[in-house]
This record gives C-alpha cells, sequence and structure tokens, in this order.
C-alpha cells in the first residue's frame, strides 16, 4: 500500500493566501486516434462531463475540497501503447487509471497489485476482465455473453441458421468472434468462415463482405467501433443481402444511423440506445448541449462510473488509497441518485462489477423494439 502523499494540497501564488483545492489527477489510456479515436473520444467526454460537474458542485474528502482534473493519453487502441501509457500514469503518481478496450485492459491487469497500485477502471464487456478476480478493477458495462443468447435466438427466428462473420479482428472482437460461433452452432445454426478485419485501419469493407455474402448467409455478425460498423451495413446492403445482422455491443445504433439510412439497419439486433433508456433525458440534453452529439453507453456509463468514484473517496475519506476507494464502490452506486448514474443502478458486486440494468433491442420498420428487461449477473 502506497504511504506517500501523491497529490499534496496546491498553494497560492501569493503570500498569506488560503490553501487550495487539492487536485486529484485521474487517468484515462484509450484511442483517441485512428479508426477508433470517435469511440475513444465518447468515452472521454463522458468522463469529462463528469468532472466538470463534480468540480462546478464541491467534493469534500476528509474535510478537504478535492479538484479533479482528466490526464488523457492515446493508445491508438494497442494494448502494448495501453501498458506504456499506464506506467507512465502511475509514475505520476495517477491512483485511478479509465481503460476502454479489453486487449489494454487485460494486459494492465497484473499491474494494478504492482508497486505502485492502482484502481483501474474498465470499460469492456469482455468476460475474461472478471474472470481474472483482480481485487483493483471496477468493470462498468454489462458482460458480453449476456447478449449472446437473445441475439442468436431473435435472429435465427426471424431469418434462418446460417451466420457469417464479419467483426473487428482486435483482441475483443477476436472474443466475441468465437463466443458468437459458438451460441449460433448450440441453437442448431451453421457458421461459414472468419472474414473478419481490423475496423481500425480498414477503409473499404466490399472485399470482405463480399466474401461473407459469397456463403449467402442468413445473418451476419458485425462490429467494432460504430462508425466503421456502419460503413459494412452499408456495404452489405448496397451488396443486395436483406438478412438480418447481429451487431456487437461496441456498436451504437444511434450512432450508425448517422451514417446509414435507419431503413439499413432493419433487421439488427444490438444494444438499446442510451436515449431510449428511461430516466435519461436530462443527461442526454445536458450532454448534447455540451459535445453537440449523442451520447451513447461509452459517455453514459464512463459518467457513471466517475461519479460512483467521486463518492467512494468521500466514503472512504481518501483520494489516494486505491484499495479504499475501490471497497467503497458499492456503497456510493447505492447512494448516487439517477441523474448522475444515468440507467437503474443497483450497485456494484464484490468482483467490482456494476450491477445495473441493461436492455437490447432489435431494429423494425426504423423502429427500437425491446428484446429483453433484466439486470447484469455474474
Amino acid at each position: 500500500m502506497k504511504k506517500r502523499l501523491l497529490f499534496p494540497t496546491l498553494f497560492a501564488a501569493m503570500a498569506g493566501s488560503a490553501l487550495a483545492d487539492q487536485v486529484v489527477n485521474i487517468g484515462f489510456s484509450g484511442p483517441l486516434s485512428g479508426g477508433a479515436a470517435f469511440y475513444g473520444k465518447d468515452v472521454q467526454s463522458g468522463i469529462d462531463m463528469a468532472i466538470g460537474e463534480l468540480n462546478k458542485a464541491g467534493v469534500t474528502v476528509k474535510g478537504e475540497k478535492v479538484t479533479f482534473k482528466l490526464v488523457a493519453l492515446d493508445d491508438r487502441y494497442l494494448p502494448n501503447e495501453t501498458a506504456t501509457n499506464v506506467k507512465r500514469l502511475t509514475s505520476q503518481g495517477i491512483d485511478i487509471i479509465f481503460v476502454p478496450h479489453s486487449g489494454g485492459i487485460l494486459t494492465v491487469q497484473p499491474m494494478t497489485t504492482r508497486d505502485p497500485e492502482f484502481l483501474l477502471v474498465a470499460y469492456s464487456s469482455e468476460p475474461k476482465i472478471l474472470e481474472a478476480n483482480n481485487p483493483m478493477t471496477f468493470m462498468l458495462p454489462p458482460r458480453y455473453d449476456n447478449y449472446l443468447q437473445p441475439f442468436v435466438s431473435t435472429q435465427m427466428k426471424a431469418f434462418g441458421k446460417k451466420l457469417a462473420l464479419v467483426g473487428t479482428t482486435s483482441a475483443y472482437g477476436k472474443q466475441w468472434t468465437e463466443a458468437i460461433s459458438g451460441e449460433w452452432k448450440k441453437q442448431g445454426g451453421t457458421v461459414g468462415g472468419n472474414n473478419g478485419v481490423d475496423y481500425n485501419t480498414t477503409v473499404d469493407y466490399s472485399s470482405a463482405v463480399t466474401k461473407a455474402l459469397a456463403e449467402k448467409p442468413d445473418v451476419m455478425f458485425i462490429g467494432g467501433p460504430s462508425q466503421p460498423t456502419a460503413l459494412v451495413v452499408k456495404a452489405a446492403r448496397e451488396q443486395g443481402f436483406k438478412g438480418g445482422f447481429i451487431v456487437m455491443d461496441q456498436a451504437k445504433f444511434e450512432q450508425m444511423d448517422t451514417i446509414v439510412p435507419r431503413a439499413y439497419l432493419d433487421g439488427s439486433v444490438g444494444v438499446l440506445p442510451t436515449k431510449e433508456f428511461a430516466g435519461t433525458q436530462v443527461f442526454v440534453a445536458q450532454y448534447q448541449r455540451l459535445y453537440k452529439k449523442i451520447p451513447t453507453s461509452e459517455a453514459a456509463l464512463n459518467y457513471m462510473g466517475m461519479n460512483v468514484l467521486a463518492k467512494a473517496m468521500e466514503l472512504a475519506g481518501t483520494t489516494s488509497d486505491a484499495g479504499a476507494i475501490r471497497a467503497k464502490l458499492d456503497a456510493a452506486a447505492k447512494a448516487l441518485p439517477q441523474s448522475k448514474s444515468v440507467y437503474k443502478l443497483f450497485g456494484v458486486t464484490a468482483n467490482g462489477h456494476v450491477d445495473a440494468e441493461f436492455i437490447v433491442a432489435s431494429v423494425k420498420n426504423g423502429k427500437y423494439t425491446r428484446l429483453r428487461l433484466t439486470k447484469t449477473f455474474k
């Protein structure tokens, strides 16, 4: 456990002035350039929005006023660069670091309990993050294996039993591809060859889509960041594909339909847009006013996560003891109003996973139809 004071109170420049706020730096390593840049910036803006509100409202920890500051580094979606960034951030005395991709998260998880310790805020739905049983991880979204059964059963019933694979080839995309293939076969379907491509670097998806459609599938599994995922849909529809899509949870309908017509998304299953959840209207309006774009769960869940962390610091009476902050996450989550948690939030599990309501949906005739309403588990 670190005993050094990482962020001492700053003294005002003028002699005799009162002490200034304690400044607590929050780290971030994510894709801020390349094909996943929009995704990384959505995560960053959610954290930024929460920090702006917290600083305006005022946070007091053990009698001392705290001001938060985000230190964001670009890792280009590359796990080795995530590790480099994390080392740089912890060397600056940063105790809490957000990472929004599974490859980076799984790479740096073993570093969390070394000296210096830090709390890893994981924005990825990869189940392996929880299965690592890491005591210094705080995972925000639901596990993606929650989605497999309803996605597959819905699409197989609606379109047929032949699945084509055109997902992204990131570490996360490969895990999703393996999982959806297994569930598809489990429910009696057949799976074609893997035509996955790197959504972070590919510009033209026509060739991959052509190969997939040569197998004459009923359904296509696609997904990565929203913008390139929409281009895969565009290529498929323009090549005459009339079937359904299973859309990986990283891609968001509300962003995809700003790139392709909503009609192209008909027959898709994915995660219900944040603005369609009950009780999100205030958050959506405030976010759009600040950033002039539609908020997705990237922004919403990281906004929530930052608010939970600030409350946990208050309850723990520390801004630098990552273990003590982690221990107060459940109590902090339960103390937040929905205006700060955005979604219906039940708490944080003992293994550091947010326990919240999630909804999956299909797109039919340009409208979202809810498939299942439940709460996360595992």
